[in-house]
């Protein structure tokens, strides 16, 4: 068919496929273990619920205004005052179909064609398509062995088409959070270049140890509508509301304002049914937020230790989100080939670290179950190590491996 270059030019998302084919496989009777998954396993918040339920039975499920409800806004406000320590108005707010989407719409709103944008890597892997869409250009920066980046990195990489800087920490995939003076200088350097920061914070309230999380605003020294200081948000992650697809950006109203030009002509508005639930949950008992971290922490050990047996292998130790991503280029230095080697000898799904910018390392989610997490890592350690034990047992069938990786 004559379909646009641009839409050929983008592939089908790799962590959405790798779900896909565990689904798959799982209907086929294989005892797959799938590590691929980006959202939590928590039932929805009860508030969430309540919030929906409340809304139909009104029967009032109806347009709503296309940068978002102003009750759910209100909501916003109050979590961005409690969260991060910054009133905003309802100006400086949309509320989007997820916080994906939000992104989507933000790159859109900002690049030209030709501008650039700089990612740190490694990366969430629908950033760089995201960019090409907006016609911009991707450009990586690869910060130290442990994923902390410096202002010097983003420096050499600032042109003069550089038109935004996006952060995302924790990181997806490295679970790793940018230390509070790297935030504080990249948002000094922004303001002072007016280059957008953007930050996806989708995992902010989930971190680990004890840690504390850096708002971005503490170190903001301009107003709200001069700043170049975009913050990104959700219920996806935090409450492991995936399937509401709400999320929200603070920004500048001149950026809103253009945002919601941009999402009148494409989805008209999200859900008020859904914006009523999120309002509940944001306003509601927080109890679910630190269940959900306790179980999340819990299964980030699990992984340490299952890792922790495996030879030859590099780990940088997540500090918040739910994924680890081990340097396995002592196995393999071709992250898809390891992939599906693993596949096909363990029956475990993992992400290759090529599809993040980081090519031997592989994406681990934590976010599942914790006895399938630990028997998948344990099942990685049978097929890759060769001083693992030769026999395992998966599903109802004792396996003996009959191979060497070099290790």
């Amino acid at each position: 068919m004559n379909l646009s270059k641009l839409a050929r030019s983008i592939p089908e998302s790799p962590t959405l496929k790798l779900n896909e084919k565990a689904r798959t496989l799982k209907e086929q009777g294989k005892p797959i273990i799938n590590l691929t998954v980006g959202e939590p396993k928590n039932k929805t918040p009860q508030t969430a619920v309540d919030g929906v339920q409340e809304m139909l039975m009104k029967g009032n499920i109806k347009y709503s205004p296309t940068a978002g409800d102003l009750t759910l806004k209100k909501a916003i406000i109050r979590y961005t005052e409690e969260n991060y320590g910054k009133s905003v108005s309802p100006a400086n707010i949309i509320i989007s179909s997820g916080a994906k989407h939000s992104l989507s719409t933000l790159m859109l709103t900002l690049l030209d064609p030709g501008d650039e944008i700089i990612l740190i890597a490694p990366f969430w892997v629908s950033y760089p398509e995201m960019a090409k869409l907006a016609g911009a250009k991707a450009v990586v920066v690869y910060p130290n062995e442990n994923f902390q980046p410096e202002l010097k990195d983003i420096e050499h990489a600032v042109t003069k088409r550089t038109k935004a800087i996006l952060i995302n920490s924790p990181n997806n995939p490295s679970g790793v959070i940018y230390k509070e003076k790297f935030i504080e200088e990249i948002t000094d350097f922004c303001e002072s270049k007016n280059i957008y920061l953007i930050m996806d914070d989708i995992y902010h309230k989930l971190i680990f140890d004890g840690v504390k999380h850096t708002s971005i605003y503490k170190f903001m020294s301009k107003d709200i509508d001069t700043s170049p200081i975009i913050l990104v948000n959700g219920v996806s992650k935090t409450y492991g509301m995936t399937g509401f697809r709400v999320g929200w950006t603070i920004a500048a109203k001149e950026v809103i304002s253009t945002m919601a030009n941009i999402q009148g002509q494409t989805i008209t508005c999200v859900s008020n049914l859904l914006q009523a639930a999120v309002e509940k949950v944001l306003n509601g008992s927080q109890d679910c937020v630190t269940d959900l971290l306790k179980t999340i922490e819990f299964n980030r050990d699990v992984v340490l230790k299952g890792l922790s047996k495996i030879n030859n292998i590099k780990i940088t130790r997540p500090e918040g989100a739910f994924y680890c991503f081990p340097d396995f280029s002592n196995y393999s230095k071709d992250s898809l080939s390891l992939c599906e080697f693993i596949l096909e000898k363990a029956l475990v799904l993992t992400v290759p670290g090529k599809e993040f910018g980081a090519e031997g390392h592989l994406r681990i989610s934590f976010a599942g179950n914790s006895s399938e997490i630990e028997e998948g890592i344990n099942r990685i350690w049978w097929a890759l190590d060769p001083k693992a034990p030769e026999e395992i047992q998966i599903g109802n069938r004792k396996l003996i491996r009959n191979w060497n990786l070099k290790g």
